[in-house]
């Protein structure tokens, strides 16, 4: 039976129909998280290497199509309806993926973390629409809005406005957030709220703020990875604007204190295992990350 998601015919290989990632891409791995059996990497960019064969691949292609920050996914004869789009997605009952990543992130993905009250903090942000803020606030009130560092502090205020949420950010990047209605300081530990910590962990940038949740999700920003060229956790270690040093030290300072079985970065994929395995590898990473020294930025150089 043919699904109502796919286009009537699915183009033969190679005819240049069908969906296909414009010249648009910068490569940001998004697409190819949300739909990795069918958009591979190429020749420093996005493609889609073979049309959808079943609604659930259509799925797919839909969603990192909504996600995608350039909107470079598309199908000449599907247009991105809202009732195909599947955003916020659930990674599991607690966790939600935004979607609709932003130009302003350099298309990072965000999250929305339930809580036990029935309220969510957003931890990082989606580009911004009200739209979208409305999705969101469907699921319940939204109390926080948690950045993990400048980089991704470009919608904050707008949506801790519009749903009345406080705005984090740490001091060391208060700059992106001047008007942050709260500041993490130092390097200790803070808890902002019930099962919820956050870790200031300076070394992608000054201010980057690790946040666990429940013992069991860490929201990592951009200090580190799950790579599925390597299949463990990684640092981009070519794109630290701050010092790959001081994340080595931060790692050393941190890792002891944290378990937890999902890493939900804001770059590089998302991966879950058993906390004891979890562990294990922060270990190494930290190790490794010990061996490396300061370098030029290198957007090429990301493992994804």
């Amino acid at each position: 039976m043919t699904s109502n998601l796919l286009p009537e015919a699915v183009p033969e290989e190679g005819t240049g129909e069908g969906w296909h990632v414009d010249a648009r891409c910068t490569n940001c791995d998004v697409a190819r998280q949300l739909a990795p059996e069918l958009i591979h990497e190429r020749n420093g960019r996005a493609e889609v290497v073979r049309q959808p064969r079943n609604d659930s691949e259509a799925r797919q292609l839909y969603a990192a199509a909504f996600a995608c920050h350039t909107r470079s996914i598309r199908h000449p004869a599907q247009r991105l309806t809202p009732d195909l789009d599947p955003f916020p997605l659930a990674l599991d009952d607690t966790v939600q993926l935004c979607g609709h990543n932003s130009r302003h992130t350099a298309g990072a993905n965000s999250y929305l973390l339930r809580r036990p009250a029935g309220t969510s903090m957003m931890i990082d942000t989606p580009r911004w629409s009200s739209a979208l803020a409305d999705r969101y606030e469907a699921l319940g009130p939204i109390t926080d809005v948690l950045l993990t560092h400048r980089d991704h502090a470009a919608h904050g205020r707008h949506y801790a406005d519009r749903f009345g949420a406080r705005l984090w950010i740490h001091e060391g990047d208060l700059d992106a957030a001047p008007d942050a209605d709260q500041v993490l300081r130092g390097t200790d530990p803070v808890d902002i709220g019930e099962g919820v910590t956050a870790y200031p962990l300076p070394g992608h940038t000054r201010g980057s703020v690790l946040y666990l949740a429940d013992d069991r999700y860490c929201f990592s920003g951009d200090s580190f990875y799950w790579s599925r060229t390597t299949a463990d956790l990684e640092v981009a270690a070519t794109v630290t604007w701050y010092s790959i040093v001081e994340l080595a030290a931060s790692l050393t300072r941190t890792a002891p204190l944290l378990r937890f079985e999902w890493v939900l970065p804001g770059h590089g994929d998302r991966k879950r295992l058993p906390a004891a395995e979890m562990a294990g590898r922060l270990e190494q990473l930290t190790a490794r990350t010990h061996q490396l020294r300061p370098q030029p930025v290198d957007f090429g150089g990301l493992r994804w």
